[in-house]
């Protein structure tokens, strides 16, 4: 699963862009991330989890920077120790907590599932706005997002009531995702979002991959398990998930911003859906049917313009 920074880069306005390139944009996005999912359930049957997840987005992250050096030159894949400090900080939050803990909790549920279950990221991310000081309030509708949210993840978890532990571990991973959002939300880094994101991948990646070797997880890669299926997964997620899908996803934002770019946030987990569906035979189950409405429309809600924030008065 390829989640990315979802704010907007720093100074970046929107531009007028044709209707058509936006719109291939989108399908390249739509097309790369919905399918992440299912990539990552059929990589971990066969590969260690920790280290799947990690040496992919660590080989994805060198591949960034490599690319902007060999464009820029080795100062426009480098930033100052503050912001490197704050990066790496980050990038602990996204990819051992977000995508590591995803990427664990898919041995034992369904992409599908998954997919659901990670939609809640935004509701994480309104819930801790509301109690950092001076942050955006939660007007009614985005109090009654969050209602519905949780009574989503209800009707998944009595659905599913034999796979609790992987749907925890998800709902960790989309708050943690939710965190480290948070706080890239709240800083003011220097540099392009693409230098940004190329060592948050490579901080988190490494340090994804030592907790799979310090956990014994090499004892497990073996011949028999880098099958085919897991090294066509493990490529398909670094090129398809880290590279292209992250590619369009920074370009919708410098030209048509947030609302548009985020619009994945409703498609991908019903895509997911049906691919798990289709291509896997995972179960949809009538709980799950009844979930899907009630997930998307929380993050509906959450995402409309909250009110001004309370003043701060510490």
């Amino acid at each position: 699963m390829e989640r990315k920074p979802p704010a907007e880069p720093m100074g970046a306005a929107p531009e007028q862009v044709p209707g058509w390139k936006v719109a291939a944009a989108l399908l390249i996005l739509y097309s790369c991330w919905s399918t992440t999912y299912l990539a990552i359930r059929i990589g971990v049957k066969d590969t260690p989890p920790f280290l799947f997840a990690g040496t992919r987005v660590t080989l994805a992250g060198f591949c960034l920077l490599s690319i902007l050096a060999l464009s820029g030159g080795w100062r426009a894949a480098w930033m100052n120790r503050r912001d490197l400090a704050w990066t790496c900080l980050v990038g602990l939050f996204l990819f051992v907590g977000g995508n590591g803990l995803v990427t664990v909790a898919q041995r034992s549920i369904e992409s599908g599932l998954a997919a659901l279950l990670i939609a809640t990221t935004p509701l994480w991310m309104a819930l801790l706005e509301g109690v950092w000081p001076g942050g955006e309030r939660l007007h009614a509708a985005g109090w009654l997002g969050l209602a519905l949210g949780m009574a989503g993840v209800g009707l998944l978890a009595r659905g599913q009531q034999g796979e609790a532990a992987g749907m925890a571990l998800v709902l960790c991973s989309a708050c943690a995702w939710g965190i480290g959002s948070f706080i890239q939300r709240k800083l003011r880094l220097q540099g392009s979002p693409y230098l940004h994101a190329g060592w948050q991948m490579v901080f988190g990646g490494l340090a994804t991959t030592l907790i799979g070797l310090l956990i014994g997880e090499q004892s497990r890669v073996t011949a028999e398990t880098i099958t085919p299926r897991a090294v066509a997964a493990f490529f398909y997620l670094l090129v398809v998930g880290s590279l292209i899908g992250f590619v369009a996803y920074i370009w919708l934002l410098k030209h048509v911003g947030t609302a548009v770019a985020g619009t994945y946030a409703y498609v991908n987990p019903v895509l997911a859906v049906i691919l798990g569906a289709v291509v896997d035979g995972e179960q949809v189950t009538p709980f799950m049917l009844a979930a899907v409405p009630l997930v998307l429309s929380s993050v509906a809600l959450v995402r409309r313009k909250p009110v001004a924030p309370k003043p701060d008065r510490s």
